[in-house]
């Protein structure tokens, strides 16, 4: 028995929802976390960017073939993480 189109679209769209809200739960969790980690940073006056840490999570993600996920893909979203997170972390240690 063959799947209606529009039924199958719509409940692939309907697990996407689902997994885009996980994302974006996932992700605020991991935003407390580096928060907790910059206001460390701050109190400590730790540089709020760690290279090698940025290489060494970079590396991971790209070779973590049982993701099935573009390297490069997974390389540009965690640098774009990184970015933000290194941006809270300089405002905190401006004391904003």
């Amino acid at each position: 028995m063959t799947t209606d189109p529009q039924t199958e679209l719509n409940r692939l769209r309907a697990s996407i929802d689902n997994i885009d809200a996980a994302v974006v739960h996932m992700l605020a969790e991991r935003f407390k976390c580096t928060q907790a980690v910059g206001r460390l940073k701050a109190e400590h006056a730790m540089p709020p960017a760690d290279k090698d840490r940025e290489a060494r999570q970079i590396e991971r993600l790209r070779t973590a073939r049982d993701a099935d996920l573009d390297p490069d893909f997974a390389e540009k979203f965690l640098n774009f993480i990184v970015t933000e997170v290194i941006r809270h972390h300089e405002k905190l240690q401006e004391g904003k």
